[in-house]
């Protein structure tokens, strides 16, 4: 399993990059093993408003449909609109091509509540 030093990750497995005044957010390469073959993705618009650890978009795998869950509350600055004609990237590339919004935090402070990926590795081996 893939887990990158330098990104935080959440209980919920979203993984956050901090760009400058930004937060980049995707789901980890466990969670994408877990999903299975990813069939669709939905995302927030620009403009809205995420709040922590409420939902702001899904992703449906032949399996299920799983919630995203916001790991920091902030207002959505970009969406990566390659997943709506390529949801497979979650699969083939969870921490590059798959990233799914960039975020500007309304408190920059909640990334240091987030697992540092040595956490996130640790919590991922209970499941």
């Amino acid at each position: 399993m893939n887990t990158p030093k330098e990104l935080r990750y959440s209980e919920e497995h979203e993984w956050v990059k901090v760009e400058d005044n930004t937060v980049r957010i995707g789901i980890t390469d466990f969670a994408q093993s877990e999903l299975g073959d990813i069939v669709f993705v939905e995302l927030p618009e620009v403009g809205d408003e995420i709040s922590a650890d409420e939902p702001f978009g899904s992703v449906e795998s032949v399996k299920t449909v799983s919630e995203l869950y916001a790991p920091i509350s902030g207002k959505v600055v970009a969406i990566n609109e390659d997943l709506s004609d390529s949801p497979e990237f979650v699969n083939e590339s969870p921490y590059e091509k798959a990233w799914m919004v960039v975020v500007e935090p309304s408190d920059a402070s909640e990334v240091e509540k987030l697992m540092t990926a040595e956490q996130y590795v640790e919590m991922t081996k209970e499941d």
